[in-house]
């Protein structure tokens, strides 16, 4: 099939997009466990981008899972799937010269090291929002670990599968110990001088 496959060279290329958009473009990876904070974290850190003129784009289980991803369960091996076609999503938002958010449990490091691999470890920012089960537990907020908890849903990252945390997170957020308002300047910081243009 892939001897089939010819690239079609168009004029417009990643370069071009990022100058008209006078910013570079990259993929903001928000990982931890379910009810960590993740999207609404990632949510604020957009608003604030937004406001700063950045064009942006946030990807989370909601618009994947509903949609490009409909056909996965939540079994390892569905999982690692779901993750990489988010990954080739988001290197395609980072071609449209978009800083791209996504909010996704991501469990596994052997998957979000493949992210790394297909958008280009320069492309790649990791935030690790860390925060304990317990606390999750206690803010529920969609209700699945009450249903874990039941046996009603197999697979729950922290109750029946496990969550390998990162080891050197280029941003980690403890939820516990940080209000969101906090969490998302601290982050916009951070990336502050990654969306400045290279000359290149």
């Amino acid at each position: 099939m892939k001897d089939n496959i010819v690239p079609h060279n168009y004029q417009i290329s990643k370069n071009d997009r990022r100058q008209r958009n006078n910013h570079n473009s990259f993929l903001l990876w928000f990982t931890g466990l379910s009810g960590s904070g993740k999207s609404t974290i990632a949510n604020v850190v957009e608003q604030k981008l937004y406001q700063k003129g950045i064009k942006t784009y946030s990807l989370d289980g909601d618009n994947i899972r509903n949609g490009i991803n409909n056909d996965l369960s939540f079994s390892p091996k569905d999982r690692t799937e779901n993750i990489r076609r988010i990954a080739e999503v988001s290197n395609l938002m980072i071609d449209a010269g978009l800083v791209t958010l996504a909010a996704f449990v991501s469990p596994y490091k052997k998957d979000r090291d493949n992210i790394r691999t297909i958008v280009k470890d320069v492309n790649f920012v990791e935030v690790y929002v860390n925060t304990s089960i317990e606390e999750c537990e206690r803010r529920d907020v969609k209700g699945l670990y009450k249903k874990a908890r039941a046996g009603e849903i197999k697979n729950m990252t922290g109750i029946s599968a496990p969550y390998e945390a990162p080891e050197n997170p280029d941003i980690e957020i403890k939820t516990e110990e940080e209000s969101v308002e906090a969490a998302a300047q601290r982050i916009v910081d951070f990336i502050t001088l990654k969306l400045k243009l290279n000359d290149e």
